[in-house]
């Protein structure tokens, strides 16, 4: 199993990508895994800010973008992590998933988390970056996971603290959608005219 774990943090070190560190290491950690262990692979944006960039204007990646996508385009699974910025998720991490093919993540077990300067900014996961990833046709894990400045420090990162409890639910959830019968295929639907269901409709009629 391949994990790709994208993290969209400015700063150095990042509490972005922290959470992605923990989110990653808690998930190559379950019993789902035991026998075929998880290969964890970190894509940081920071460092492909300009070639993301360039690649929007000019349609063309740089190597270094072309082997981040294809980490992530690749993998059995995904965590995706980003700063909020403006109530939403940073441009850098948008800008990212706007290069890659939107057909590419089809089925993609995906964990969405985010970190900000205040717990009001959580609900940003569900009103933007979750919705994303469903445009994407990704399968969301139920539970995201958000990380504010009180959620670390040695006052409330201990193990009962409840970002340890998120950051293993969500591992929980994401490892079972990685193990389960594979990411799924989508078929082509048979396209039925609106005329022919009209007549089905009263030839059924008694």
């Amino acid at each position: 199993m391949r994990l790709a774990v994208v993290s969209a943090g400015l700063s150095l070190p990042s509490s972005t990508r922290l959470l992605a560190d923990r989110l990653a290491e808690a998930t190559a950690r379950q019993p789902a895994f035991a026998e075929a262990p998880v290969t964890v692979e970190v894509v940081e944006l920071r460092a492909l800010a300009v070639d993301i960039a360039k690649n929007l204007v000019t349609g063309f990646a740089s190597p270094s973008l072309g082997r981040a996508v294809g980490t992530v385009t690749g993998a059995d699974g995904l965590i995706a992590v980003t700063p909020v910025f403006s109530a939403s998720y940073s441009g850098l991490f948008k800008s990212f998933f706007d290069v890659i093919d939107r057909e590419a993540l089809d089925g993609m077990p995906v964990l969405a988390a985010a970190t900000g300067g205040t717990a009001r900014h959580s609900l940003a996961l569900e009103y933007a970056v979750r919705p994303l990833f469903a445009h994407l046709r990704a399968v969301v894990a139920p539970t995201s996971v958000f990380a504010a400045p009180e959620d670390w420090g040695a006052g409330g990162d201990g193990p009962r603290h409840a970002l340890a409890g998120r950051v293993v639910r969500a591992a929980g959830e994401l490892a079972a959608l990685m193990s389960g019968s594979g990411r799924p295929v989508a078929a082509a639907e048979e396209v039925v005219p609106f005329e022919q269901q009209l007549a089905a409709l009263r030839t059924d009629r008694p």
